[in-house]
């Protein structure tokens, strides 16, 4: 058995992909922050970058962005099954149901960052 049998586990994959997620939320939040600093004090440089913002790809990466936050939650959610309570058998079907979840949250996101236009 190799030692890196135990990564082939979808709790090992559940694990490696909430803490993915958790580094890219985490370098997100300096950007949203200063965003956030231009709506206090630079109203022209906010409205450039919602301008900016307003482009497909923008758009798409913001339902990538709320999926990523979605996966983080349920993650995290169970991680405080794992430590509180004892369903071992159930763990790697809510691991799925985790990544299923969150790319249905963030598709719901993206059909409605594109409002249809008649």
């Amino acid at each position: 058995m190799s030692m890196l049998a135990h990564r082939a586990s979808p709790l090992w994959i559940a694990a490696l992909i909430h803490r993915l997620s958790g580094l890219a939320l985490a370098l997100f939040l300096p950007f949203h922050f200063l965003v956030l600093g231009l709506a206090l004090d630079h109203e022209a440089r906010l409205e450039k970058f919602l301008r900016w913002a307003d482009q497909p790809l923008v758009k798409a990466s913001e339902g990538i962005l709320v999926a990523l936050l979605v996966v983080h939650m349920l993650g995290g959610l169970r991680l405080l099954v794992l430590e509180n309570l004892s369903w071992r058998e159930r763990q790697a079907r809510f691991a799925v149901l985790v990544i299923v979840a969150a790319m249905i949250v963030g598709f719901v996101f993206f059909v409605s960052a594109f409002p249809n236009v008649d």
